[in-house]
């Protein structure tokens, strides 16, 4: 018996015992589907996280007040207030840095606006942020109709308005809002243009409930006391990136009066810190992930075992005849271990397709994930399914090699 007929006989035997090879590989599939799957949807996320970041700018970094993100700590001996940063400050370094970088300035009216037109009226959660020439860039966001904002509205904060997809939806329905006009905050907006919808990436959907009106208009809402405005610079030479960096924190130190020898009384933000930090979260969920599904797979490689031998108790007279014929015992090992392989490997592919599919579905319905198709991971539990099928059945092959033929032939 050379190894061809070897595995058509492995083949054979599976097709003779079709029941007990399902459920051998449904207990398979279970195991690779839970590794395969937790990693897909961890991917998935992951993917949508990255464009995220991508489409704020991979070369761009933000200047927003000291404490203003995350908070302090109340109560904490360390705690300072920093003075928030004016757009007297914001307008000279935008000035000043203009030529080595596109510099955006915004300010945040507030997130519990309520917008109208005529009889129809959006729920009160949404954003009214002032921008300039460069927030649009600065945030990522595309225009599916209309324009931006001209120069001659900036300058005199004219009242017009970009306005979020969900937001034209809402008031508008079927109709063009293009040269509509909304009442938000007790003024009306004339529109001009209406975003591409961005969707949910942290479960939220902001980016679509969003007003964009001018900076200068902007100011008009809010009490200058106390408003803070935010910056953004986006560097044009990717490999100026760090001296552009420390050449903006001079200038903004300059122009807040920070003495030399204390800390800035401002925070610069990287996108790419914020990419790393959720990197390694999703680094630490891929570990538990892989854990679990690694022991789901042990437990899978028990039961494998289990059947394997059982299977070698039910053919000992099989055995026999075969060792009669001529069969040597590394012949008879080989046999059962290719049946066990090849189940794992059936076993395998279904889990991965499963896996794949629970995984994405999964990252979609929380809201954050896009489809993503883990070639890495179909490798590494193809792997897997060799591996334990060889760990799996080497003991029942082992016992199955070792059989007495002639006892075998007794075998009732």
């Amino acid at each position: 018996m050379n190894f061809s007929e070897n595995i058509r006989v492995a083949f054979g035997s599976i097709r003779e015992n079709l029941l007990r090879t399902v459920i051998t590989a449904a207990i398979i599939a279970t195991g690779i589907t839970a590794l395969v799957g937790i990693l897909t949807a961890i991917d998935s996320i992951q993917a949508s996280i990255d464009n995220s970041f991508a489409d704020l700018g991979a070369n761009s970094f933000d200047i927003v007040q000291k404490g203003k993100s995350f908070g302090r700590r109340r109560g904490s001996r360390d705690e300072k207030l920093y003075p928030p940063i004016t757009y007297q400050e914001a307008s000279r370094f935008k000035e000043q840095l203009s030529f080595t970088g596109t510099v955006s300035i915004s300010t945040s009216v507030t997130g519990a606006a309520e917008a109208k037109f005529m009889s129809e009226k959006t729920n009160p959660n949404t954003e009214v942020v002032g921008g300039d020439e460069n927030y649009l860039a600065k945030e990522g966001y595309t225009l599916k109709n209309g324009r931006n904002f001209s120069s001659f509205e900036l300058e005199n904060g004219a009242n017009v308005a970009m306005i979020g997809k969900e937001i034209a939806e809402v008031l508008f329905e079927n109709r063009d809002p293009l040269n509509l006009a909304i009442t938000l905050l007790g003024r009306k907006y004339k529109v001009i243009g209406v975003l591409e919808e961005k969707g949910s990436n942290m479960g939220g959907g902001g980016a679509d409930r969003i007003v964009i009106i001018p900076l200068e208009q902007a100011r008009l809402l809010i009490s200058e006391e106390g408003a803070t405005f935010d910056i953004q610079v986006k560097v044009r030479n990717p490999a100026a990136f760090t001296p552009t960096m420390e050449e903006a924190t001079g200038i903004l130190r300059l122009i807040r009066g920070d003495e030399a020898g204390r800390d800035n009384s401002f925070e610069i933000k990287k996108s790419e810190t914020l990419a790393d930090r959720f990197g390694e979260i999703t680094g630490y969920l891929k570990l538990g992930g892989g854990l679990i599904g690694f022991i789901t797979i042990i437990g899978a490689s028990i039961g494998l075992m289990n059947i394997m031998l059982v299977s070698v108790t039910e053919r000992t007279r099989e055995i026999g005849v075969r060792k009669a014929l001529g069969a040597t015992p590394r012949r008879i090992q080989q046999q059962f271990l290719i049946e066990a392989i090849v189940i794992c490997q059936l076993g395998g592919i279904l889990g991965i397709i499963l896996g794949i599919l629970i995984g994405n579905l999964v990252a979609v319905l929380i809201g954050v994930g896009s489809f993503v198709v883990p070639w890495l991971w179909m490798v590494v539990g193809l792997t897997i399914c060799v591996v334990v099928g060889i760990l799996s059945g080497f003991y029942p092959s082992y016992k199955a090699s070792k059989l007495d033929p002639i006892e075998s032939l007794r075998f009732e």
